[in-house]
């Protein structure tokens, strides 16, 4: 597959969570968890998607392998669009398909060993049994640098760093193509979150894996991401290569983000300007008019408030969603 085939494409994917109340449990509004998003990631990239807490990054990448249902639009992987899939051939595209869970002490069934839980998806789908999934399991564990002996342990076995790699070695079983991986780092420890970073960099030259990456480490996605993507309450800001989008970042909230990431050079770090958000973020119950970011943009015009910005491409690859540039 050449490097330019794009696997996955979202077009203008939207997520919506019902509030239902009463004795009846009528629905009384709705959570704005993704309103809207469209992006594409190339085979074998890594595409970095970035935001605060709360913006909708975990939601868009479960509605992308449908494990949440979109409320519309669609998700195409390799020309197939998975929103219209049920059943079989869903469960199918499924194999080339993975995720690494952001908690590995939350997505580890602690009543099962390691070697049923890495083999549980060989069992699931069809693909091996008996002694073909004990030599799969400790090929896996062997890949992601464990000690195959340790397959009949269990999780609480394990230090945080450990379940993590027991985690993706879950997610390798089916030889995947791509594998969103969700925060796969930030319940880790600093001097672990390397070991994992490093691991799943040699995996994807190993094995030619396309990565959705998920975090909302910054120094983390630019260190491992190819493009970028800046969500901000159920939208994208802005998306651009990697190094694009830390050396000219256009819109503010983009701007603001990377004001915050230390820099290791005391010099540098004196002379720059931090650039301080005012008040919280709005609640995705009820999102601001028009621009998302106004109620905190320390630029927002009287337009802003009237009409949604639109997603546009201001440069080859660099896209934004902001009246004012």
């Amino acid at each position: 597959m050449s490097e330019n085939h794009i696997l996955l494409r979202v077009d203008n994917m939207v997520k919506h969570f019902p509030i239902l109340a009463g004795v009846f449990q009528r629905q009384v509004g709705v959570v704005h968890a993704v309103d809207g998003i469209t992006f594409f990631v190339r085979s074998g990239e890594t595409f970095g998607l970035v935001g605060e807490s709360g913006c909708g990054k975990s939601t868009a990448g479960r509605t992308i392998l449908q494990l949440y249902r979109p409320t519309s639009g669609d998700v195409s992987f390799d020309g197939v669009n998975l929103v219209n899939l049920k059943g079989e051939d869903l469960r199918r595209m499924r194999q080339r398909m993975q995720m690494i869970f952001q908690d590995p002490y939350a997505s580890l069934n602690p009543r099962m060993t390691i070697r049923e839980i890495v083999g549980e998806p060989l069992l699931v789908h069809d693909l091996a049994k008996g002694k073909q999934i004990d030599d799969r399991v400790d090929q896996l564990l062997d890949t992601v640098r464990l000690n195959p002996g340790f397959a009949a342990r269990y999780p609480h076995e394990f230090s945080g760093g450990q379940r993590q790699r027991i985690g993706v070695a879950r997610a390798l079983a089916l030889s995947p193509e791509f594998i969103v991986c969700d925060e796969p780092i930030s319940a880790l420890d600093v001097s672990i979150q390397a070991q994992v970073i490093n691991l799943l960099e040699d995996l994807q030259e190993k094995l030619g894996l396309t990565y959705l990456f998920i975090a909302h480490d910054l120094s983390v996605v630019r260190h491992i991401s190819d493009r970028v993507a800046v969500m901000y309450l159920g939208i994208l800001a802005e998306m651009a290569t990697r190094d694009e989008l830390y050396e000219h970042p256009l819109h503010p909230y983009t701007q603001a983000l990377l004001s915050a990431v230390p820099v290791p050079d005391p010099f540098v770090e004196e002379k720059r300007q931090r650039i301080i958000l005012e008040g919280d973020v709005p609640s995705p119950v009820n999102p601001p008019s028009g621009c998302r970011f106004r109620t905190r943009c320390p630029l927002a015009e009287k337009v802003c408030a009237e009409q949604v910005p639109e997603w546009r491409e201001v440069a080859p690859d660099h896209w934004v969603a902001c009246h004012l540039i």
